[in-house]
């Protein structure tokens, strides 16, 4: 089962042909990772399965995004609010909001409506739990979430947008501003998240794709230039290019 599927997506920010032709497969409960040299596309594309460019100014966008099978994202009857509901995004750097640990998780409920105190309890541990993160706060869930750590913040993050029950997790560099040991901690959450989530992610890092990924897709200038199972494109590349990056020659 996909949870996208990709055809012939092209995307400019006004003369800047960004994305070209992409076609690719995203797979369900499966980390997918994007790798390439900066402005290669890769952020572009993950801000695409949840239209997020749809905010930036000057945007054409041609080809198709399938969700689920048949749901073309980008079709006007689709609702943005409820897309970004299903299709969770954790930024590069950790953006708690400035108020509790327990009121950053809890947001997105109250925003759909949900005031009832042990629904809110019950999804806020849930979600921290998920995180991998309740162990280390579950006593103080009224201390405001900017006192956490770098580490911390990215895992409650993760947690705000699991509280809502997506069905795709996107990160976008989720890692790059964290500590080895923080980042090891990322790394394996999303291990275990996978079982209930598809996770897209953008990464610098060759050895982070390799460690976390099922699937890898190389992109340069904008070109899907290989897509597949990650042990295959860091072992048996079939393009020179993917080979040259992925053993330092460039990038």
């Amino acid at each position: 089962m996909l949870a996208f599927k990709v055809e012939n997506l092209n995307l400019w920010y006004e003369d800047n042909h960004a994305l070209i032709d992409v076609s690719m497969d995203v797979p369900r409960n499966q980390v997918t990772a994007l790798i390439g040299p900066s402005g290669c596309g890769k952020s572009t594309l993950l801000r695409c399965f949840n239209r997020m460019n749809d905010l930036i100014p000057k945007t054409k966008i041609t080809g198709k995004i399938l969700m689920k099978g048949d749901v073309e994202i980008r079709d006007p009857s689709v609702d943005v609010v409820k897309l970004r509901t299903d299709v969770g995004m954790v930024f590069q750097s950790p953006n708690p909001f400035p108020m509790s640990i327990f009121d950053n998780v809890a947001y997105g409920l109250r925003c759909q409506g949900i005031k009832d105190k042990k629904q809110l309890s019950a999804t806020v541990e849930r979600s921290l739990r998920q995180a991998a993160l309740w162990d280390e706060v579950k006593d103080s869930l009224q201390r405001n979430a900017l006192k956490l750590s770098g580490g911390q913040q990215q895992r409650l993050c993760i947690a705000r947008a699991i509280a809502l029950e997506p069905s795709v997790l996107l990160m976008d560099e989720p890692t790059s501003a964290l500590d080895p040991i923080a980042t090891a901690k990322i790394e394996d959450l999303m291990q275990s998240l996978k079982q209930m989530y598809t996770i897209v992610i953008v990464t610098h890092s060759m050895s982070q794709a390799a460690r976390i990924s099922d699937q890898t897709a190389f992109f340069l200038l904008g070109e899907l230039i290989e897509v597949g199972p990650t042990a295959d494109i860091f072992q048996v590349p079939k393009d020179k290019r993917t080979e040259d990056y992925i053993s330092g020659k460039f990038g």
